[in-house]
């Protein structure tokens, strides 16, 4: 079974950490949901409160097949201000296994110098400055072990993407259909 790690930073994008924990675990990927704070609750960035699996400093030397970093302004900002979390992010570019972020959160990824030269991401648009390389305007990119979602607009479509990447084309598309959506066509 796959294992994927969600870290939850105060004002996290609440479509977007939903999203991708719900369609994940449709899927039956196993998923660690992690607080950045010492607290397991979290508030995000619409005043939700999520309670988290464990605290990031708990899961930290735990390998996972992905890392999914939500977005969200203020979420992103505390995401990036993580040094456990930006140490965690390059020891995952160094196995090489899976980066995933959606929304501003792709910057994060900037943040830990884990984009490989020449990668092609996407990120909301008003993010896209603070890349180092070319931005592509459109929902999902996948490329080398990372895969960038857009915007709030684009999560499911994201989550099913990473779903598909960690487990088969079949789950992907069983969780759509029990879904009801044809956003993977």
């Amino acid at each position: 079974m796959a294992k994927a790690l969600i870290p939850l930073a105060k004002g996290f994008e609440d479509v977007e950490a939903v999203t991708v924990i719900d369609v994940l675990r449709r899927g039956g990927v196993e998923v660690v949901t992690a607080s950045l704070s010492g607290a397991t609750e979290v508030v995000s960035s619409h005043g939700i409160t999520m309670k988290a699996d464990a605290r990031l400093a708990d899961v930290a030397d735990g390998d996972f097949d992905a890392i999914v970093l939500p977005g969200g302004g203020e979420g992103t900002e505390n995401l990036k201000n993580s040094d456990a979390l930006i140490r965690l992010l390059q020891r995952q570019n160094d196995a090489g296994r899976w980066l995933c972020a959606i929304c501003a959160a792709p910057t994060v990824l900037v943040e830990a110098g884990v984009l490989a030269e020449g990668l092609h991401v996407t990120c909301y648009p008003t993010c896209q400055m603070e890349l180092d390389r070319p931005w592509s305007p459109v929902p999902v990119v996948v490329d080398g072990n990372v895969i960038t979602g857009q915007a709030p607009g684009s999560a499911l479509l994201f989550a099913l993407v990473v779903l598909q990447t960690l487990t088969d084309e079949a789950t992907a598309r069983r969780v759509a259909r029990g879904l009801v959506t044809d956003v993977l066509g």
